[in-house]
């Protein structure tokens, strides 16, 4: 698979190397020069799940890594069903939160774990910044696995305290820094040090974020289960998905999706008061801005790194105005979304409850819906007990963290102070 700068096509990169960590030089994002399309989609929607994901995983990489290492790759990090559940009449939660640690960010998370482990032959620092999901599932991909150490920069006081505790306990080669700002703070100080070519090489940084083309590959393939899932229910006609959306790179991954010849109807942009997005979509100029705290937090990004992705693999910006819907709901619309889910019999997280509230005023008479389903509700208890007066159960991998000391250390929200930082834990 070859890749190219969104910023200058005459950047290039394998996808061995980019998944490792070379980013490109004029300061884009790795894209796909192009995607194969699967004119054998439909017997491809009849494969189980690990066989279709090793068969189109083989079509994308097979130039780089062998079929015994796919299917390797596949069984270490895609051993996780991802079930369909109709919550009314067209309308399907696509349940991603259950892996270990309970949200979608397994799925990439693991699958650049499993490629990295064999990619690299030196030591690497994956620094990564967390909304909340994110952090939890590097921490737990690369927890005690040989050669790699985890940084994990997140927002002290914006994530939920389960959130926290899954990737702040695990100790080991797990490092949790809290800091004061928000995400977008966050995101900015890991692109800091990304862009210091010295200490990049120094420590062998890496990339966990959705800026890194793996992750967003390993979720390209959830969206081909869906489809799969609602054809065995014959359901054949293309879907609506609805994607609860923070940097943006879960719709990145749907687009490519599409690309390889998955028939969709329309992909739906759902954000919360952090509308960047659905105001652009909405005819406004695109303006990233400071993020505001929300109950759906891990969404709480005023400027997207994967629009950049989005916009460039469009080719024209604004052409998707006419392909993409859009809608965002604000806290007390969440609340509500919530409440009805819970009286269908769905428990949601805030951030699928949103996807579903935004797919509900989006879908037209007659399409089938599917909203992303991205987190497990119990990581968001005081939020689901204000919406529907009772907290979730507490799963086990939960339930084991309950009463884990939290391990995270204070960061200044300043560039050098973090570079001495992660020079003084690289050497620990």
């Amino acid at each position: 698979m070859k890749l190219v700068s969104t910023r200058d096509t005459r950047h290039s990169s394998t996808f061995r190397a980019a998944a490792a960590g070379a980013q490109p030089p004029d300061g884009g994002l790795w894209i796909p020069a192009s995607l194969p399309r699967f004119e054998d989609m439909d017997a491809l929607l009849v494969l189980p799940w690990p066989a279709r994901n090793a068969e189109v995983l083989h079509r994308l990489l097979g130039d780089e890594f062998s079929r015994h290492e796919l299917d390797a790759i596949v069984a270490e990090a895609l051993d996780f069903p991802i079930p369909l559940a109709e919550v009314e009449p067209g309308v399907f939660a696509l349940e991603l939160f259950h892996g270990p640690t309970l949200a979608f960010k397994d799925v990439g998370a693991r699958f650049l774990a499993a490629v990295l482990a064999r990619s690299v032959t030196e030591p690497r620092t994956i620094l990564t910044a967390t909304s909340g999901d994110t952090g939890a599932a590097v921490a737990h991909a690369f927890w005690k696995r040989a050669g790699f150490r985890a940084v994990i920069l997140y927002p002290a006081g914006r994530v939920s305290p389960r959130q926290e505790r899954q990737f702040a306990c695990l100790g080991a080669n797990i490092h949790a820094l809290a800091v004061e700002g928000s995400f977008d703070d966050c995101q900015a100080l890991a692109k800091a040090c990304f862009a210091d070519a010295g200490l990049s090489a120094e420590l062998g940084l890496t990339s966990a974020n959705s800026i890194n083309i793996a992750r967003l590959l390993a979720q390209a393939l959830y969206y081909l289960e869906a489809s799969a899932q609602l054809r065995s229910r014959d359901l054949a006609d293309p879907p609506v998905f609805a994607v609860p959306s923070g940097n943006f790179g879960n719709l990145c991954a749907g687009l490519m999706a599409q690309a390889l010849g998955l028939p969709v109807k329309a992909f739906v942009a759902a954000t919360n008061a952090n509308d960047t997005v659905p105001a652009f979509l909405d005819g406004g100029a695109y303006t990233p801005r400071p993020s505001v705290p929300t109950l759906s937090n891990a969404m709480d990004v005023g400027a997207p790194s994967n629009w950049e992705r989005i916009a460039a693999f469009a080719g024209d910006p604004t052409s998707l105005r006419r392909t993409l819907r859009s809608d965002r709901f604000n806290d007390d619309q969440t609340l509500a979304a919530m409440r009805e889910l819970a009286a269908l019999g769905f428990e949601a997280c805030p951030h699928s409850a949103v996807a579903w509230g935004v797919l509900k005023r989006r879908l037209r008479p007659g399409e089938t819906g599917v909203f992303l389903a991205t987190a497990h509700a119990a990581k968001f208890p005081d939020v689901v007990a204000r919406a529907t007066g009772r907290e979730p159960a507490l799963p086990p991998a939960l339930a084991d963290l309950e009463h884990a000391a939290v391990l995270s250390k204070p960061q200044a929200n300043e560039g050098e102070s973090l570079k001495k930082t992660l020079r003084s834990l690289c050497r620990d």
